[in-house]
């Protein structure tokens, strides 16, 4: 098995892949990149908090590539327990008639390639609840 990595620093992989945010202990903001200060109150105390796996499609766009032999791809906003997520649907057809406003999705990895040394980088997406 190759080595992995995580393609963002907020993907947790392992046995069970999560995303880990940054909430402000004043407020209980959430964001994923890093903060001096929260956008909200302008607290400055943050702790790490894990993501729900599971969550609801709140909104969604079809994009169609121009380039011939480009699939179309599905970015998305995702409720995960309250905190938005942003991330593409996957693991399903690319159109309106699967991919629908208030579907049941849950986070999975998908694989972006290796390098020579054979260390895999790993992003995530969305993928339907059946």
């Amino acid at each position: 098995m190759s080595n992995q990595i995580p393609l963002v620093e907020y993907l947790v992989l392992g046995d069970a892949p999560h995303l880990v945010a940054n909430e402000c202990t004043a407020c209980g903001a959430r964001y994923f990149d890093r903060r001096n200060a929260c956008a909200s109150c302008f607290g400055t105390s943050f702790a790490s908090v894990d993501i729900a796996t599971e969550g609801e499609v709140r909104a969604f766009t079809i994009v169609t590539p121009w380039m011939p032999g480009t699939a179309p791809y599905v970015p998305a906003v995702v409720d995960c327990g309250g905190t938005s997520v942003r991330g593409n649907v996957v693991n399903t057809t690319p159109d309106a008639e699967h991919i629908t406003l208030g579907m049941k999705v849950r986070l999975t990895t998908v694989p972006f390639g290796a390098d020579t040394a054979g260390t895999e980088a790993i992003g995530y997406g969305f993928e339907p609840i059946n």
